[in-house]
């Protein structure tokens, strides 16, 4: 045998084999990987919330985008890095990116509601957003829980906004990943998370990863395909991102995450039309705007069930939904979301040129 079939026999898996075991034992025992942000400034503060402006490269678009992301998770997962970042890509693409980083409450914010929340926080940002931009209008892009809030606010504000982008968005809560004897017994009256807010007060952080590890196999951030594909810098890279970010869990408001259980899980307020917030009933008939929807084929985490929905009781002429291949997470991690939204968004958006003629 020759050196060189020696080598490619021998020699090389094993040097692979040492390579993949140097990679793990470098990632248990270094510091978690600092996630550089695309270029930012803040415009606007609130309490624990942020609202980033990232602007475009070059920017093709006059149509803003405003990003809004669930209240349980920390919203960096949609800004995880150069080459993945979902906001990265869209500003590579042309557009404007405004960002609402929720941030998270203590102990002195367990009063905050869902109405809080959406009004006080989302409602002003985006009213901010709109100033600091000085658009017309604005899109409204919302992603997980954040897209649930998304629709709530365009239901029920006078703002322009332009079109709304939902992914993977959980509408009906009468279905999902949440156990179904929960869901019987929360629906029943048999099950009730308020004695378990109230003594907490605000939610820690340590309990939602507990509960978010418990429901979905994707925050369990399996150690299986690292120890699998280790030799892969790439792939051992953005696992790191994503493992550190399944083990940031936000903390959630007492107040609020008693409001989502007991309006959104129990009682379906928002899919029946009963959900009141600010003092105004939301009504997914009033949204009007161009509407884009997508859901992804392997979701463990919102299911297309639940997403489905929104298409009926939308009063949008202009509507599409899609199903991507792809998984909940993955979706931001690979920064899939911006490519995604890009050639709808590109369609239904006011160009610069368009605008100085």
């Amino acid at each position: 045998m020759s050196t060189k079939a020696l080598e490619s026999n021998f020699l090389l898996p094993i040097k692979r084999e040492a390579k993949r075991w140097n990679q793990l034992y470098k990632i248990m025992t270094e510091p978690k990987p600092e996630i550089v942000p695309t270029p930012r400034e803040c415009v606007w503060k609130k309490n624990k919330t942020t609202l980033w402006f990232h602007p475009a490269k070059e920017k093709k678009y006059e149509t803003p985008i405003f990003l809004v992301y669930s209240l349980l998770n920390k919203v960096y997962i949609l800004d995880i890095g150069e080459g993945s970042s979902v906001v990265g890509g869209l500003t590579e693409r042309g557009y404007d990116v405004y960002l609402l980083e929720w941030g998270s409450p203590g102990l002195e914010d367990s009063h905050l509601t869902l109405d809080n929340y959406i009004i006080d926080y989302l409602e002003n940002a985006v009213k901010r957003a709109l100033r600091h931009s000085e658009a017309k209008d604005i899109t409204m892009a919302g992603y997980c829980l954040g897209g649930t809030a998304a629709a709530i606010l365009t239901s029920i504000t006078n703002l322009p906004i332009k079109n709304l982008v939902l992914a993977a968005v959980p509408i009906d809560f009468s279905i999902g990943i949440v156990p179904d004897k929960w869901l019987e017994g929360l629906q029943k009256g048999q099950l009730s998370f308020d004695r378990f807010a109230d003594a907490h007060e605000t939610i820690p952080s340590e309990f939602l990863y507990l509960m978010f590890r418990m429901l979905s196999p994707v925050y369990g951030s399996p150690k299986i395909n690292l120890i699998t594909r280790a030799h892969d810098e790439k792939y051992v890279e953005k696992w790191r991102r994503m493992d550190k970010w399944t083990k940031d869990t936000a903390s959630f408001a007492g107040a609020a995450f008693k409001q989502m259980f007991n309006d959104l899980y129990r009682d379906n307020k928002l899919l029946k039309g009963d959900l009141m917030i600010g003092g105004r009933k939301v009504d997914l008939k009033n949204i009007k705007c161009p509407l884009f929807v997508f859901s992804c084929s392997r979701d463990n985490l919102v299911l297309e069930q639940q997403s489905l929905p929104v298409m009926e009781l939308v009063s949008s002429e202009d509507k599409t939904y899609k199903v991507y291949e792809g998984g909940h997470v993955s979706l931001a991690l690979t920064g899939a979301f911006a490519g995604i939204m890009d050639p709808w968004l590109a369609a239904h958006s006011q160009e610069i040129h368009e605008v100085l003629t």
